[in-house]
């Protein structure tokens, strides 16, 4: 039997997963590192505990497994995304990487948007927010300017970890995307955007295809993880990519949700050209010269842990949910908007804050329970309406994350988008990605989509009911109507959080 390996490099840990050609996972293995916040606003790690984590895990795989590091075909990546490592020519890293969920630089995203006006959406196609790459470039630059001047490339966290085991500097177009300084659709650095940050081109990587191969392991890095030198590296792709990957996303129409502490809706696009003015994101994939739309709720599955833990801490998740299929859709007339952590799409907002509407005394636990999941959905179906008003039919949509693994849900899921929510019989999110690469790029398969087709099984259709559809369209157009409604409130009451 032979195998790949997909690394996963998250926020918290690396996951690491043993697949066979029949996309089975043979074994898996997760390494914890720590976050560190030195400020408010803050998010860093230590580049260096990326690396051990992954070589713990993987020499943890190969002996826990019994594989012989022979039977190996290869190894590839998902990471987190737009994190920023600085290192010097000799590899060096210059200081702790900066992390997608830093916001520390809110007036970098504003001398983007002052300097770049239009181009920033035609060339970069997105708009500059604080978790993006080049906003954190520009903060070191004008904070800690000795500091840019040492650094030889910047590296996207995925990036370094592959670096750090072969040697080789690259990064690959998925991950590229998120940094604002990739022309998204020509697929090269745009010189025209460092150029403007005063920024030499040659601080960029290498650019790559996901499923390229980038080297092998070096003989130090092959000794400690169990491998062999002769193991192949692919390059590897962004972790919202890779997670399309594991789920199926390729394809036109082909749309997945994700619903876990953030929540994403992600369809697949193959028009370079399509300008959606920043509305929602717009990626390169990890398959060659295609792309993908995305939508993001900061807090989706974040707002039903918030709510189980401040009202309902003594039930566990099942016990909470179990109530939610006694009440009828639209809970009572009580709406919920999640806007706990600000909000992404369609409202780039972050003082925005969340409501529960229209209260009574004869709302139970359950009703709120229910709301708080029906508002996570509505904000996510404002991302499926864009990608639709864009001129895409969407009938059917893959749901991952812990939103599917609820019945009730899936099936809400189903009447409040309008489309059929397919459930996958084994999901191992972006770590099945990754190793959908190493299995393309080591020659298994003709393409990504023949590899689909192996790996990713559906083990259950959950269809839209018509009268709920009703219901919830009626629901929805009063949703939309509350961003407006307490906008300027939230920006009044920003003043009291303390």
């Amino acid at each position: 039997m032979k195998y790949v390996i997909g690394v996963d490099l998250g926020t918290s840990a690396v996951k690491t997963v043993l697949v066979d050609p029949q996309g089975k996972v043979a074994f898996e293995h997760s390494a914890a590192y720590p976050l560190s916040r030195p400020q408010p606003n803050w998010s860093e790690q230590n580049p260096e505990d990326w690396v051990n984590g992954t070589l713990v895990s993987l020499r943890r795989l190969i002996e826990t497994s019994g594989v012989d590091p022979s039977q190996v075909d290869g190894i590839s990546f998902s990471g987190q995304m737009h994190g920023l490592v600085l290192v010097d020519s000799e590899g060096k890293v210059l200081r702790p990487a900066i992390l997608w969920n830093d916001t520390r630089t809110t007036a970098q995203c504003r001398k983007i948007e002052k300097t770049l006006g239009t181009k920033l959406i035609d060339i970069a196609r997105n708009k500059a927010l604080e978790g993006f790459t080049l906003p954190k470039i520009l903060w070191v630059q004008e904070n800690e300017p000795e500091v840019l001047e040492q650094a030889h490339q910047f590296l996207l966290p995925k990036d370094y970890v592959r670096f750090r085991l072969t040697g080789d500097y690259a990064m690959d177009y998925s991950d590229a995307a998120g940094t604002l300084l990739l022309d998204v659709g020509a697929k090269e650095w745009s010189p025209e955007i460092a150029e403007a940050f005063g920024l030499p081109v040659s601080l960029c990587p290498r650019l790559v295809e996901s499923f390229e191969q980038t080297g092998t392991l070096l003989p130090e890095i092959a000794e400690a993880s169990g491998l062999l030198t002769s193991t192949k590296v692919f390059a590897g792709g962004a972790d919202n990519a890779c997670g399309a990957l594991g789920a199926g996303i390729l394809g036109e129409g082909r749309t997945m949700c994700s619903i876990g502490t953030s929540g994403v809706v992600l369809s697949y696009e193959t028009n370079k050209d399509l300008n959606l003015e920043g509305k929602v994101h717009f990626f390169n994939h990890s398959e060659k010269d295609a792309f993908y739309i995305m939508g993001v709720t900061l807090a989706a599955g974040h707002s039903l842990t918030w709510f189980k833990e401040t009202f309902a801490a003594d039930k566990s998740f099942e016990e909470l949910l179990q109530g939610v299929t006694s009440v009828p859709a639209g809970s009572g007339g009580l709406l919920f908007t999640p806007y706990i952590s600000g909000e992404r799409t369609p409202h780039p907002d972050a003082n925005i804050r969340g409501s529960f509407i229209g209260m009574d005394s004869g709302h139970t636990l359950s009703h709120f329970t229910r709301s708080v999941l029906e508002g996570i959905t509505f904000s996510l179906r404002e991302s499926i309406e864009i990608v639709r008003e864009s001129g895409k039919e969407i009938t059917e949509i893959v749901a991952i994350g812990g939103g599917a693994k609820n019945e009730a849900w899936l099936q809400m899921q189903a009447d409040i988008f309008g489309a059929s929510i397919i459930k996958l019989e084994s999901e191992q999110g972006p770590a099945m990605g990754a190793a959908m690469l190493a299995a393309y790029g080591s020659g298994w398969f003709a393409s990504l989509g023949e590899c689909a087709e192996a790996f990713i099984r559906p083990a259950e259709v959950f269809k839209p009911n018509a009268e709920q559809v009703a219901v919830y369209d009626g629901l929805f157009a009063l949703y939309q109507e509350v961003y407006g409604q307490t906008r300027e409130l939230n920006d009044k009451l920003a003043a009291y959080r303390k």
